[in-house]
């Protein structure tokens, strides 16, 4: 059975989840349509991206991802179609595929809108010309490059390295884009401390799940996705701390004898 799943900006109530979901119930009925993320922050692809990538492939091979995200075409932003690791990504030439992606992908194309200019027609016709076993270079136009949008990396300078909050879960764990392999490459073995919004709030250790540390204590762990996330046992970090995407994490050398986490 062929899945379909929506990542898209749109409020549980807006009016463009029943028009998509209508479109495409009508187009492709065999098709199993499921909700992979809404409720994104308008136009923000960094987002949208990020859930994406780490989510599309769970799903069958041969699925569907349509991405309602900043997606009106504009003069040098095209629909495409976007074939990558069996998957077939439906969406605008914003810089979000390139954030999906982490390899070049097997096909790209710039769907034919044959008169319409409203993406929920165009997104919902090449999806169905996929799953009817269409070629896509009867879809469209095959081009060679995606726009490029540069992810925002971690950074290191000599004993310290910064980076910033990119993900915050319905629990309010905040995700860095900090990676296992970049905290090991210059803290293994020293001693440091891990820092989130102030010089206040920080700990000196690395929890492998969130019972490590008694509840309302601040913890540090590499998540499911290797990248460093800051919580607090049993409490919302990101209410409690203000914390934002784009909240700045410190991790530098730490002086012995400070204790072990602190919180306010």
């Amino acid at each position: 059975m062929p899945v379909i799943t929506l990542t898209t900006e749109w409020k549980p109530g807006d009016i463009y989840n029943g028009i998509i979901k209508g479109k495409l119930c009508s187009m492709c009925p065999e098709a199993v349509i499921i909700d992979n993320a809404g409720n994104i922050d308008p136009f923000d692809i960094g987002q949208a991206s990020f859930i994406i990538r780490n989510t599309y492939e769970n799903y069958p091979k041969g699925s569907v991802h349509i991405i309602c995200v900043h997606s009106e075409a504009g003069c040098d932003q095209d629909h495409l179609i976007v074939r990558a690791k069996d998957h077939f990504f439906v969406g605008t030439d914003n810089g979000i595929f390139n954030l999906i992606l982490n390899s070049e992908p097997d096909e790209i194309i710039k769907i034919d809108q044959d008169g319409s200019t409203d993406e929920l027609d165009i997104f919902a016709k090449a999806t169905s010309d996929i799953l009817s076993g269409k070629k896509l270079s009867d879809i469209g136009k095959s081009v060679n490059t995606l726009r490029e949008k540069i992810p925002l990396r971690a950074t290191i300078d000599k004993d310290v390295i910064i980076g910033s909050i990119i993900f915050i879960d319905s629990y309010g764990n905040a995700m860095s884009n900090v990676t296992k392999d970049v905290f090991n490459r210059v803290f293994e073995n020293r001693d440091y401390r891990i820092l989130i919004q102030s010089n206040k709030n920080f700990t000196r250790q690395i929890s492998l799940k969130y019972s490590d540390v008694p509840v309302g204590e601040m913890l540090a762990r590499f998540n499911q996705f290797d990248l460093l996330e800051i919580s607090i046992n049993g409490a919302d970090i990101s209410e409690l701390l203000s914390l934002s995407i784009g909240s700045v994490v410190r991790i530098d050398l730490a002086s012995k004898g400070t204790s072990s986490n602190h919180l306010f």
